[in-house]
């Protein structure tokens, strides 16, 4: 077999059919988030790391690698520039120049001044691991280590803190501490809570968030699926373009539908539907049918929650007749409070199932059953 070059290697950072978001040219919705980095970089309140945060697929990589390229392209001396004429006037965006030296390299992932740290390939296995490890933290201490070339900004981006293991994080740590100078580390995280306390004190943070449909109807335009834009997918994405992508190229509006269905029946669901329903998410070839169909129960779960406590007179349905359904399983606040208890439980049991490999069909039927019997308390 020919040894695999880098263009065979799949991007960790990528989402499935979608551009990187380094070749993103426009950021959607997160206008708050670019005015408080320039403000800082304006003023010379220059943090040394951002903890970029958000819901999945809203654009936080996309904002990181729009910092990045920003920096890349400023001149050595950006903050006290000599000129006859006096400072340059103060940039008003983080548009980058992309005719610009250093952010055409970044672009082809060739600038020195830039480090990427993300889950990297193993040779062995032929496949990426699981987690950033910490082979990968030392490297980006080693870039850290050198200086820059021409003086300007060196800028290190960690996509993403979620799949850090703890030796990594630990590492990570030790940099963030004692940061050089002039340097900025870009950090993502969709679940920040989860990180070490450490880490969050030693950052400032970037909140991203969910974008209107409008926004999330032309960032799927910009990366080229307009089509994708349906009602349901729009709804159940929660104004996550990289959610709406994944449904969208799984059939999740479809397999949502299903679930909708099946719950219409509980208590008492139909086994054999539950049943071929799990079947579909078994073995390895269908990791991604098992991972939407766990996010999907999750939703739905997480939907009979906000129905019950809400009462709303009006709901926007995301599946035909999920009203009908909610209004049944889902009548009082009380029993919203035993579907969120229910969903913190088939999280962490999921969580389980994939540490110790359980069959995927068997999970999802596990979940279904469970359901079921919270219907009936």
């Amino acid at each position: 077999m020919a040894p695999l070059t880098s263009d065979d290697i799949p991007e960790p950072d990528r989402a499935a059919g979608a551009p990187h978001p380094r070749e993103t040219l426009r950021l959607l919705g997160q206008d708050s988030a670019q005015a408080s980095f320039l403000d800082a970089y304006n003023s010379a309140r220059m943090h040394h790391a951002w903890l970029i945060t958000g819901p999945r697929g809203v654009g936080k990589a996309t904002l990181a690698w729009r910092i990045a390229k920003f920096l890349l392209a400023q001149p050595e001396n950006d903050t006290d520039q000599d000129s006859m004429f006096g400072a340059p006037p103060a940039p008003t965006s983080l548009d980058p120049d992309e005719n610009h030296p250093a952010v055409r390299r970044a672009m082809s992932l060739g600038e020195p001044r830039l480090f990427l740290c993300r889950r990297p390939w193993d040779e062995k296995a032929k496949r990426l691991k699981k987690d950033i490890t910490v082979d990968e933290v030392r490297k980006l201490k080693s870039f850290f280590a050198l200086s820059a070339a021409d003086g300007g900004w060196r800028v290190a981006i960690v996509d993403d803190m979620d799949q850090m293991n703890t030796s990594a994080a630990n590492a990570l740590l030790k940099v963030l501490e004692e940061p050089p100078e002039k340097t900025i580390i870009l950090l993502i995280s969709h679940q920040p809570a989860k990180l070490l306390p450490t880490i969050r004190s030693r950052c400032r943070n970037l909140r991203c968030n969910s974008l209107s449909a409008q926004d999330q109807a032309e960032a799927l335009q910009q990366a080229g699926y307009e089509d994708l834009n349906s009602h349901a997918t729009a709804e159940l994405s929660g104004g996550s373009v990289g959610t709406a992508l994944r449904l969208a190229q799984s059939d999740g509006a479809e397999r949502y539908a299903a679930l909708v269905t099946l719950a219409k029946s509980a208590p008492g669901l139909d086994r054999a539907t539950a049943v071929t329903l799990a079947d579909k998410c078994a073995g390895a070839a269908n990791a991604e049918i098992f991972d939407v169909t766990v996010n999907l129960i999750d939703l739905l779960l997480t939907r009979l929650a906000r129905f019950g406590a809400l009462q709303p007179n009006q709901w926007t349905d995301a599946a035909p007749n999920e009203s009908v359904t909610l209004a049944k399983l889902a009548p009082t606040p009380h029993a919203a409070r035993n579907w969120a208890d229910l969903a913190q439980d088939l999280s962490a049991r999921v969580g389980h199932a994939r540490a110790v490999n359980l069959d995927p069909s068997s999970v999802i039927l596990d979940m279904l059953l469970k359901l079921d019997d919270a219907a009936r308390s």
